[in-house]
């Protein structure tokens, strides 16, 4: 890679971690590439040479979200034990809410956008991540697979409100 596709590159990354946060912060609507651009430390021109729409930018944003989600649960799934399988997934996302708070953020948020593409990322993004855990519960044998599989992915969406509600007492268990 030259220096110069390394730049483009490390900018475009910069770009769209600066929108995460924006769009985190204030949400989708009330964020502008200005706003994004300011974040980034660079002229809002700047983000059309990478992203020919805000919408394309937040489609991008979120892809890297689900990107991380997806990694770390096919991370978990090749290397844990069945026994141990679902405990590592929900620790494996919560190490992602502690560590990408603005992620999971943006995704609570997009899951109220109707726009066509945006939906689109969405729906693929929990498509696959419920086919994967889904897979792994059946390939553990665990009992109830799809029974299991929903749960879990309930127990994440109860983890994001808990997270940005700062309501941990939502996440207590009697355990």
């Amino acid at each position: 890679m030259t220096k110069r596709s390394t730049t483009t590159a490390n900018r475009r990354t910069q770009i769209i971690s600066a929108a995460i946060e924006v769009f985190a912060e204030i949400g989708y609507y009330r964020a502008t590439t200005a706003k994004v651009a300011e974040r980034a430390a660079i002229s809002q021109p700047y983000i059309f040479r990478f992203f020919s729409t805000k919408e394309d930018l937040l489609r991008e944003a979120l892809e890297v979200s689900w990107i991380r989600i997806v990694d770390s649960f096919r991370t978990v799934v090749e290397t844990a034990v069945p026994e141990h399988l679902e405990q590592e997934l929900v620790k494996a996302y919560t190490n992602i809410m502690e560590s990408h708070r603005n992620e999971t953020l943006l995704q609570m948020q997009a899951q109220t956008i109707q726009e066509a593409p945006i939906m689109e990322v969405m729906q693929n993004g929990f498509r696959e991540v419920h086919q994967m855990v889904y897979e792994a519960f059946q390939n553990a044998g665990i009992e109830k697979p799809k029974e299991r599989t929903l749960l879990f992915l309930a127990r994440g969406m109860l983890c994001n409100i808990s997270m940005a509600l700062v309501m941990p007492e939502l996440m207590a268990t009697d355990e």
